[in-house]
């Protein structure tokens, strides 16, 4: 899953940084997936986020991603720009 978001409050890489990292930390913990900023990083008001979700069904990893998109929509001062899925299966 490619998430980009737009971060309108930020007006530094370290005021970025202080957003995303609840964000990012979140998805970790609570739905236990990899996370990582994939592009946009050098700008201050965007951000291009990417999760991975693994499962043993795809029903399941498509509850997960449910979740995680809500959750995302869910966080207080960023908008969400778009959210994309991209399967890749044995």
């Amino acid at each position: 899953m490619e998430i980009d978001l737009h971060l309108p409050a930020c007006r530094s890489l370290k005021a970025k940084r202080a957003v995303l990292r609840p964000i990012t930390d979140g998805l970790r913990s609570r739905f236990r997936v990899s996370v990582a900023e994939v592009g946009d990083q050098d700008l201050w008001q965007r951000a291009n986020i990417g999760v991975a979700v693994v499962g043993g069904t795809t029903s399941h990893v498509e509850d997960v991603m449910d979740e995680i998109e809500r959750w995302v929509w869910a966080q207080p001062g960023i908008e969400v720009l778009s959210m994309d899925r991209t399967w890749m299966e044995d």
